[in-house]
């Protein structure tokens, strides 16, 4: 439960005024999320290549980076079990992460990757540890207060943030890495960490109650269609997060873009992500769960099918950065349509793990489809790269069938 200070004696006012504190604390969060996410999506390849690495060898580290996003579960449990220091289940654990977050960035710029590889891959993953337990809390957070009408809403502020967090880095870490250093982009990572402890300080979590005890009977909740839900994650974010890694050493390889520019097409992507987590949202909304993620699958195939296409010297640079954006918003569509859904498959008393649990699918998706793209696009080049996605996220929509499927028959037997 959220306090506000000063709240005027009218309950609307009131309600109005937890409501947008509660979504600013998780659109603060993840925009904090998105700044460094933005930094690894987009940047941090070309800062492995500026250093003597590989393509293969930018998917390897995207790989092993994800793993603490895969242990989210174990934190998720944590985080509903524990009371920590008394504080809530979700606060200090969202404190904590924050504080790793920091402590990493400001010690990432003296590791050199091309010198000491797996020292950078280490740093990365405590990095990313710390990433995780914040993330999961806050997921946590927002399924213990957000009802059921509001998930769409909720996820487009938070994916949304996480959008407008990767434009001020992508914007902010091109110009300084262009034109200032590394170390300067790893510190301003670092500041930028800062943002959201304010909001989270006024934090007030609530005793729980009876039935939002943790027990551990609660994970018999898993079923066949939740694990299908599961395995469709994993197969979404593999071709998302897959493409995206390619986008900017594919702009480089075609239009030798410098530093500078590929910060600034990052920072029109992620405006093209904002529009489409609105949009996402919105689609949840106006139509069934299945019908809008259909409209997404087929939005990504067509934006993937244009980047193999349309992105070559004698289109020119200013289509290509067209198609960028127009990607940018089906990717902003698809992650909150997903997250969405995923938040209807969850059991208030583990929601943090079981929510854990459907975010681990899709982070085994993204490490699968970081190496997997790297490695193709060595193999192949860019443009095919592209194509073999596209072909792979139309394999998608039968999937949504077989998940809703089983949701509704799930639904009938506990009728």
């Amino acid at each position: 439960m959220y306090t506000c200070p000063n709240v005027t004696t009218h309950p609307e006012d009131a309600m109005a005024r937890k409501k947008i504190l509660r979504y600013l604390t998780f659109g603060s969060l993840y925009f904090t999320q998105g700044t460094i996410l933005g930094f690894f999506a987009a940047l941090n390849a070309l800062y492995l290549l500026d250093n003597g690495l590989q393509m293969t060898d930018v998917g390897i580290f995207g790989f092993i980076a994800l793993i603490p996003f895969i242990l989210k579960i174990g934190l998720g449990i944590l985080s509903d079990r524990v009371n920590l220091f008394g504080m809530g289940h979700r606060k200090p654990y969202i404190f904590i992460g924050l504080a790793v977050q920091l402590i990493c960035l400001v010690i990432a710029p003296f590791i050199n990757p091309g010198t000491y590889f797996w020292g950078y891959v280490a740093i990365a993953f405590i990095m990313q540890l710390g990433m995780a337990l914040y993330d999961t809390c806050t997921d946590g957070l927002a399924l213990d207060t957000t009802p059921e009408e509001e998930q769409g809403t909720i996820q487009g502020f938070m994916v949304g943030g996480r959008a407008v967090g990767s434009i001020v880095s992508a914007s902010v870490v091109g110009f300084l890495a262009q034109n200032v250093s590394w170390l300067s982009v790893f510190w301003v990572l670092a500041g930028l960490t800062l943002i959201p402890v304010p909001l989270v300080a006024f934090i007030k979590e609530s005793v729980r109650t009876a039935e939002k005890r943790f027990e551990w009977a609660a994970f018999k909740a898993f079923n066949r269609s939740t694990y299908l839900t599961g395995g469709l994650g994993m197969a979404m974010f593999l071709i998302i997060l897959g493409a995206n890694q390619l986008v900017n050493p594919y702009l480089t390889d075609t239009f030798n873009i410098n530093l500078s520019a590929a910060g600034m097409i990052t920072s029109l992507w992620s405006f093209g992500v904002v529009g489409g987590s609105f949009i996402g949202g919105w689609l949840m909304k106006k139509y069934q769960p299945k019908r809008a993620l259909i409209i997404g699958v087929v939005l990504l195939s067509i934006t993937l099918l244009t980047l193999a296409l349309l992105v070559a010297p004698q289109y020119g640079l200013t289509l290509a950065i067209i198609m960028v954006v127009f990607f940018g918003v089906a990717y902003g569509t698809y992650q909150t349509q997903y997250f969405a859904v995923a938040m209807r498959f969850v059991d208030s008393r583990i929601a943090a793990s079981m929510y854990a649990i459907l975010m681990a699918f899709t982070n085994i998706g993204q490490g699968i489809g970081m190496y997997l793209s790297g490695a193709l696009s060595d193999w192949v080049g860019f443009s095919t790269t592209f194509l073999i996605m596209t072909g792979l996220n139309m394999l998608i929509l039968p999937l949504v069938t077989v998940v809703f499927k089983s949701r509704m028959k799930t639904l009938k037997e506990a009728a």
